[in-house]
């Protein structure tokens, strides 16, 4: 019980500090819906968040979820960025339904999609086409973001080649797979990261760096000091990490900007 009390007291604060300074207008006009929608002969829900009163067009952020699978953490996030004047789309890697509840489902989840990439780009593809199906979105200006798992799964899509402006990684996994590089990315990549990540190492950071600069890519990388892995995500009260958050979203906001322009 005081863990769940943690989390809602860490999600509001967080959620309050990050968006701090928004008129009420700007969320005035926002309008959030689940999507459903196919691929493979499998139904996929996802989440569609748009404001309105920032015109008829929007650049476009497609989110990634992390291994638990899309919740209210990638919602909440949508609609953050759309209180910034951006569409933002969560799509889901692992079917209508499909919501791990504890961490060996999780885990069985992220790790199939992991051990079979050609159904996690056939998915990611499936994803991004929707999104860029959406109504009142400027398909030519769009974005990938992803946490955790997600994260990796963004870097999946830089390495296929999709056609997207930039990719940003939020304490994601990095580790290339055999026989893939960076050869056929498209777009700038973006890298947020914590030096005391348990589970990515900062050999790991090095390593996308050196594959990243042999093959050209055009990066940037911000580690944040004493931070560990998931520090975005408000429901890790351990690792939660409200400094590194808020920076990385400031991040965030100004490579959109830059980008998305």
């Amino acid at each position: 019980m005081v863990k769940k009390l943690l989390w809602v007291v860490l999600a509001a604060a967080a959620a309050l500090v990050i968006g701090v300074g928004l008129a009420p207008a700007a969320k005035a006009g926002i309008v959030a819906e689940p999507v459903l929608y196919n691929a493979d002969g499998q139904t996929f829900e996802g989440y569609f968040a748009v404001n309105q009163n920032f015109g008829k067009t929007h650049p476009l952020v497609v989110i990634v979820h992390d291994w638990n699978g899309l919740d209210d953490y990638e919602k909440r996030r949508a609609e953050m960025l759309a209180e910034q004047g951006y569409a933002a789309f969560a799509i889901d890697l692992y079917g209508q339904g499909v919501r791990p509840s504890n961490r060996d489902e999780a885990q069985a989840q992220s790790s199939a999609l992991s051990a079979d990439r050609a159904t996690m780009r056939s998915r990611l593809e499936a994803g991004l086409a929707q999104a860029q199906a959406m109504d009142d979105i400027d398909s030519s200006r769009v974005v990938a973001i992803g946490y955790c798992f997600g994260g990796g799964a963004v870097l999946e899509m830089a390495r296929a080649g999709m056609d997207l402006n930039g990719f940003v990684t939020f304490h994601g996994s990095l580790a290339t797979p055999d026989g893939q590089d960076y050869s056929q990315a498209k777009g700038s990549i973006l890298v947020l990261h914590g030096s005391d990540d348990g589970s990515v190492p900062m050999t790991a950071v090095a390593q996308l760096a050196t594959e990243l600069d042999a093959a050209g890519v055009d990066f940037n990388m911000e580690i944040y000091g004493g931070t560990d892995h998931a520090f975005t995500v408000w429901s890790d009260a351990e690792r939660y990490n409200g400094m590194a958050d808020r920076r990385s979203w400031r991040s965030l906001m100004a490579y959109l900007d830059k980008t998305l322009s």
